[in-house]
């Protein structure tokens, strides 16, 4: 699914981290992995407010695309956001800042494929090491995470937004990129 090794690109040369396509047969529907900007903001903050009581803000994502963190929209064939990442590059590591799946792609496997073209994003800036925040709360999102073979390192308290004024510890989590890792 996903060429690994290297600055893999399309056939019009475009780095596969910048636009990527699954084209997977056994995929359920062709996808496109996407750069994210501005014109993509009124969907992404539509999935946002859908899925999270904190969600980011306008703000937030604009900020990230003026600072040139990687951010990427994955869109299905008829050009629907299934969901999206930004992330922020750092000394040999990447960081997960936000991934969100649209609610009604959920479960088909689009977060995994995202975590992958993340990964492809990581060796291009030499980066060893792939770190999230999850909350504590999430274990949806925990067994995801933990099955894409992220450890736990450890636990930032009172760090999300909870309802009645109250913080939500996050489980930190990291995983190690060898030359040879991939998602199959």
């Amino acid at each position: 699914m996903f060429p690994l090794g290297g600055t893999a690109r399309s056939a019009q040369g475009v780095p596969m981290s910048a636009q990527w396509r699954d084209d997977d047969p056994d995929s359920n529907a062709a996808a496109a992995l996407v750069v994210m900007t501005l014109a993509h903001l009124d969907e992404v903050m539509a999935i946002e407010t859908a899925v999270y009581v904190f969600p980011w803000s306008r703000g937030n994502f604009i900020d990230s695309i003026a600072a040139g963190y990687p951010g990427r929209v994955l869109v299905d064939a008829r050009g629907a956001m299934l969901g999206y990442f930004v992330a922020m590059g750092g000394v040999d590591e990447m960081h997960l800042l936000n991934i969100t799946v649209a609610p009604a792609a959920q479960g088909q496997g689009h977060a995994r494929r995202m975590i992958a073209a993340l990964m492809v994003l990581c060796r291009e800036h030499a980066a060893h090491e792939l770190w999230l925040e999850v909350r504590e709360s999430n274990g949806r999102a925990r067994a995801i995470y933990t099955r894409l073979g992220f450890a736990q390192k450890g636990v930032r308290k009172g760090y999300y937004p909870a309802p009645l004024a109250r913080r939500e510890d996050a489980v930190v989590m990291s995983l190690k990129l060898g030359a040879a890792d991939a998602l199959e």
